[in-house]
Parts: structure tokens; sequence; C-alpha cells
């Protein structure tokens, strides 16, 4: 096993089972931002995403404020600003279930 399951395994909250639930309970069109300060995990995070049908990477407009307060808001997110350290974004779009057109 790689060594980003046995390190952030326990703290996932993208699994092809939550993805799913994320796709149930969003609205098509409804977006899931994701932050982090790890690459493998924000690599692992993109790869899932991309991967399962119900959602699509999204490139926000200016006018997308979630998106500019994404990093920074969280007490995580201030720390590595602090330390100026690097964090790595991806926004998915909850798209039209290809099953049901």
């Amino acid at each position: 096993s790689s060594g980003i399951n046995a390190e952030y395994g326990k703290w996932r909250i993208v699994s092809e089972g939550l993805l799913a639930e994320y796709a149930y309970v969003l609205a098509e069109g409804g977006l899931v931002y994701t932050v982090s300060d790890v690459k493998e995990v924000h690599d692992w995070m993109v790869k899932h995403f991309t991967e399962f049908p119900l959602f699509e990477r999204y490139t926000p407009g200016p006018e997308d404020k979630a998106a500019q307060a994404l990093i920074g808001t969280t007490e995580e997110g201030k720390k590595v600003i602090r330390n100026n350290g690097e964090s790595w974004t991806a926004i998915f779009r909850r798209v039209t279930d290809p099953q049901q057109q």
C-alpha cells in the first residue's frame, strides 16, 4: 500500500462511497471545493473526483468568492500561510447522471 493510504487514510473524506453520497445530496451544478497542504492528498482527491462520472473539474470565475476565500479561512489554512507553505485547491461540479440522459 502507498504511504498516502497509511498516513492519511483515516482522515480521508473522499472515497467512492462518499463521492456517491456527495453526488446524491448535491443538486446538478452544485460545487465541491477541496484544499490540501499535502500534494499527495490533493492529487488523490483530484484523481478520485475526476474518475467519478457525476463530477467534472470546474474553473471558477472571478465572481466566485468562495474559491477566493478557500485558502486562509481555516486555522489550518492560516498556519500554512504563516509558515509560507503551499496549498493546492480543486473545484468540482456535479453533473447530470449520464445514465439518466
